[in-house]
């Protein structure tokens, strides 16, 4: 479920997530909510061939239960990965096997214990008193001894602090009142420098897929029109409201291409075809 940073034009755009926050302690005592997760611990999970909120949920068992989201689920995952010899001898190693083991693009310290039983332990990382980010580390799983990750869950990663997504490569808009957007609405990036796109840089708005390619990187037939670096603005574009940094978001009606104003002018940002990935 977690196969997003890949080289497919579906996921193209890069963030740093490597590391462990420096200086910082994986698991803190924290202050416990007012109201902690009450549910089970050990919630049997189970995998579909979809990315839906619905199956990131069914996937995730406990952690995806334990969330507190303003929007949908983001990611969620279920027992997988590691094996007889990789498990810790503590819950916390545990967790740590788990940034280890998966690279999540999670935030890598600041988790405090939400619930321990005997054999499991959740973990939460908490923004405004509410868990954002949800692990279940368990003891002994099948095949499996000692502590390792058993189900993992995140909000959208504009629910996370300013300060950590600033840091760790994401562009987080935001709409008309200043409130952050999920990235699930909208998103941008720079392309994979695997891909030779670094130059490159990409606006996702839902399903479309928009590219600023100045040096023209991209490959013939990769985008619906050229990019524009000092388009007008069309007489039927609309201000979308979204904002980030000094760029404004603009579109027509067609959406045919992705309108940026910044200070210097307007840009015409083209559709990208789908299904398309670098060689």
């Amino acid at each position: 479920m977690r196969g997003r940073l890949t080289a497919v034009l579906g996921a193209v755009l890069v963030m740093v997530v490597g590391g462990c926050d420096a200086g910082d302690d994986v698991v803190v005592d924290g202050t416990a909510p007012s109201v902690p997760y009450g549910g089970p611990l050990n919630v049997p999970t189970k995998e579909l061939d979809e990315y839906t909120p619905q199956a990131l949920r069914l996937a995730s068992g406990a952690a995806g239960r334990a969330l507190e989201c303003a929007g949908e689920i983001y990611l969620g995952n279920g027992p997988d990965g590691w094996n007889r010899d990789d498990g810790g001898d503590s819950p916390e190693e545990g967790l740590k096997l788990y940034f280890h083991l998966f690279d999540p693009g999670d935030p890598r310290s600041g988790y405090r214990v939400e619930r321990r039983e005997t054999d499991r332990v959740l973990y939460s990382y908490d923004v405004d008193g509410r868990t954002k980010v949800a692990v279940v580390v368990a003891k002994d799983q099948q095949g499996r001894p000692g502590w390792g990750p058993e189900s993992s869950a995140s909000c959208d990663p504009s629910e996370l602090p300013a300060d950590w997504t600033d840091s760790h490569g994401y562009e987080i808009w935001t709409d008309r009142a200043g409130e952050r957007v999920p990235t699930t609405e909208v998103s941008s990036g720079p392309g994979d420098d695997h891909c030779d796109w670094d130059e490159v840089h990409f606006l996702d708005l839902g399903e479309r897929r928009y590219a600023r390619d100045p040096e023209g990187l991209l490959e013939s037939g990769m985008l619906t029109a050229p990019y524009d670096g000092s388009a007008g603005m069309p007489a039927g574009a609309h201000d979308t409201g979204y904002r980030y940094e000094d760029r404004q978001l603009w579109l027509t009606d067609d959406r045919r291409a992705a309108y940026v104003r910044t200070a210097d002018g307007v840009e015409a940002w083209p559709l990208l075809r789908e299904h398309l990935a670098c060689k």
